[in-house]
């Protein structure tokens, strides 16, 4: 009886193996098979994550997406255990909501995490020195201003902003 289970385990492992492959030398169909898996589980791993990762892209979430897409295509191609990189991608996750939420509570930790905006103009007058340090050029704030604003000068303009995300923002003045 022993024997049946055995070679029965035997049986279910090589029908596993002949369906996901292991290792590097897969075949069209394994490689497929394990795709179409990884994309199940990477589509679940990202609800798990939340909304957040692809609607705000700040630094952490372009951190995450890149990483989590490198490990996972790692078990797509065999170069790492499957089951091994679908944990690590598990695990990002994990940990990326958990920054997320200690972020939320502990501003500094989340100016840490995310970055802050940074002033680009205020009260009249192009913040040269953060200008220089982000690598932002009067032509692309002066762009940045013609599509959020749909205006075309500065002086419309109370302040502008870096946003931890990348873009520029603009609070405009009063109308009087």
């Amino acid at each position: 009886m022993k024997y049946g289970c055995t070679y029965h385990k035997d049986l279910n492992s090589i029908n596993m193996d002949s369906f996901f492959g292991s290792g590097e030398d897969l075949t069209m169909l394994q490689m497929g098979s394990r795709a179409f898996i990884m994309f199940i589980i990477a589509l679940f791993l990202v609800r798990l994550g939340g909304i957040r990762i692809l609607g705000r892209k700040s630094g952490v979430d372009f951190v995450i997406i890149i990483m989590l897409g490198a490990v996972l295509a790692r078990g797509i191609v065999g170069a790492s255990p499957f089951l091994s990189t679908v944990f690590a991608g598990f695990v990002m996750i994990i940990v990326n909501k958990i920054l997320a939420q200690v972020s939320a509570r502990l501003p500094y930790l989340g100016n840490m995490v995310k970055g802050k905006p940074a002033v680009l103009y205020k009260n009249g007058k192009i913040q040269w020195d953060q200008m220089d340090r982000l690598g932002v050029s009067r032509t692309d704030l002066l762009t940045s201003l013609r599509l959020e604003t749909n205006s075309k000068h500065l002086d419309e303009v109370d302040m502008a902003l870096m946003e931890p995300n990348g873009r520029i923002s603009f609070t405009l003045k009063e109308r009087k």
